[in-house]
Parts: C-alpha cells; sequence; structure tokens
C-alpha cells in the first residue's frame, strides 16, 4: 500500500509532474489526481496502483512502506540513485 503523501513526495523527489506520472503509467491526469487527493492510503483499484508504483520505482524512487527497515521507522520515499 502507498499513501498520498508517499506518491506525492515521490513525485517531487523524482522532478515529475502529474501528467509525466499518467504518461509514465498509462492513466489519466484526473485518476492521478483523485489517488493523491486520498486521504492517508491511496484509493483506486489495484490494478491502477500498481501501476502507479511500478512507474515510480522505474524511474528511481523506492516507497518505504510500514514495516520495513528504516531508522526512523514509519512510511517515507528515498531515490535509488
Amino acid at each position: 500500500m502507498i499513501t498520498s503523501a508517499q506518491m506525492k513526495a515521490a513525485r517531487a523527489l523524482l522532478g515529475m509532474d502529474q501528467k509525466k506520472l499518467a504518461q509514465a503509467c498509462g492513466l489519466s491526469v484526473p485518476t492521478i489526481q483523485r489517488m493523491e487527493a486520498s486521504q492517508g492510503n491511496v484509493r483506486g483499484n489495484v490494478e491502477s496502483l500498481v501501476r502507479v508504483i511500478d512507474a515510480l520505482e522505474a524511474a528511481g524512487a523506492i516507497l518505504i512502506s510500514e514495516g520495513m527497515v528504516s531508522d526512523t521507522g514509519g512510511r517515507g520515499v528515498r531515490l535509488k540513485f
């Protein structure tokens, strides 16, 4: 699962606007906007969510989910390179 804050943070770290993310994952800009407007975990169909996560990871983001090893705990985002 990914939170809307992680999604926005990943885009920011990658220098990606909503249009570029939509193109990278084959979704519409309004779909990206709806996902980012979610409170807490991103809501949407699973296939769309997987496409977004795959596009962000392919662009170089590492999405840190709850329970993953992290110095400070909690969720987050960092760059691979």
